[in-house]
């Protein structure tokens, strides 16, 4: 049973942005400036306020909120023909922002005003087409450190704030070993990157120049592998860990793994009812960190309101689910 007091922000593809700001109770579909039938791949919450939030679309550039989804403003941006797949702020300045885009990025400084394209020297030799910058993290010890993740070409990283791009090694022998999904960076005394991909979550314990794999049970035997997407760690608890799983893509099952330990052990998480795709994406606020949700990409969200121990299935589906966020109300 549902007892926080919160909102659910859904990016689909082809049903638009859909919000609940009564923890899945009830639910909004945004119609204004973005179409209601749009494709809404990125959310991101700005973290020095909860209640404004960059949405991400194919074809459309940027839209942001100010009061937690009640109304929307488009962003002016020179990327608006582009995919937006990804969308970081800076948590030591919130008027620099990126979008990863497909393929490469841009990058804002004055919150949006105007925007630099990001050279990154991407491989556009990829084996799906035109690569796309999943993930961007700028780094919370050290804004001029910038992670990105591409799909299909590994990890690369910005010392200069994104003016300058390095290629990291490669996190395996396959190509598709830096076929970026997922990432997340883990601080303090004990640092750790880590990204996931159709292989499996891969850790790094030296800012990203070597990695080790940690590789999923099959959910059949017949299956290629088991596959990985988003990851996020508990805001309050580096050592929780959660990784939305499946047997393929889109999959017919999936699963939410969970680790306590810093990724020393896993296990999945008791859901309510077997995903019917792969666990696509997951969301976690650091203003509320024991509220998790997570979608499969055919529609169904699950919420925990108890930091992963137990879950629900919103009675609310959705066709493809691209993007999740919560936040406080």
């Amino acid at each position: 049973m549902k007892m926080g007091n919160y909102s659910i922000f859904v990016g689909t593809v082809g049903q638009g942005l859909n919000i609940s700001s009564d923890s899945g109770d009830t639910w909004t579909k945004i119609r204004n400036p973005m179409p209601s039938e749009s494709n809404i791949r990125a959310l991101r919450t700005y973290p020095d306020n909860p209640h404004r939030v960059l949405a991400g679309s194919d074809g459309l550039g940027l839209f942001r909120t100010e009061d937690n989804g009640l109304t929307w403003d488009s962003v002016d941006s020179p990327f608006s023909d582009l995919q937006v797949w990804s969308v970081a702020v800076d948590p030591g300045n919130p008027d620099t922002i990126f979008a990863g885009t497909r393929p490469e990025g841009f990058r804002s400084r004055d919150g949006g005003k105007s925007w630099d394209k990001l050279d990154m020297g991407v491989n556009m030799d990829c084996p799906i087409g035109t690569p796309r910058t999943t993930n961007i993290i700028v780094d919370p010890r050290d804004s001029r450190t910038v992670w990105a993740g591409i799909e299909v070409d590994g990890m690369y990283k910005s010392l200069d704030g994104g003016d300058s791009w390095l290629h990291l090694p490669d996190l395996g022998p396959d190509p598709f070993h830096g076929d970026i999904h997922g990432m997340a960076l883990r601080t303090g005394d004990n640092p750790a990157f880590y990204c996931t991909s159709p292989f499996g979550i891969a850790t790094s314990n030296d800012e990203g120049e070597s990695w080790d794999y940690h590789y999923f049970p099959k959910f059949s035997e017949a299956d290629a592998r088991s596959y990985c997407r988003g990851m996020v760690i508990k805001a309050d608890d580096p050592s929780t860990m959660f990784v939305g799983n499946g047997d393929f893509i889109p999959g017919v099952t999936g699963a939410v793994q969970v680790t306590r330990d810093g990724g020393q052990s896993w296990e999945k998480a008791d859901l309510p009812v077997e995903p019917n795709s792969v666990v696509y994406w997951l969301a976690n606020n650091p203003e509320m960190p024991n509220v998790i949700a997570a979608a499969s990409l055919f529609g169904y969200v699950y919420v925990s309101e108890d930091g992963g121990n137990s879950w629900s299935k919103l009675q609310k589906e959705f066709g493809e689910i691209r993007a999740l966020a919560v936040t406080p109300n």
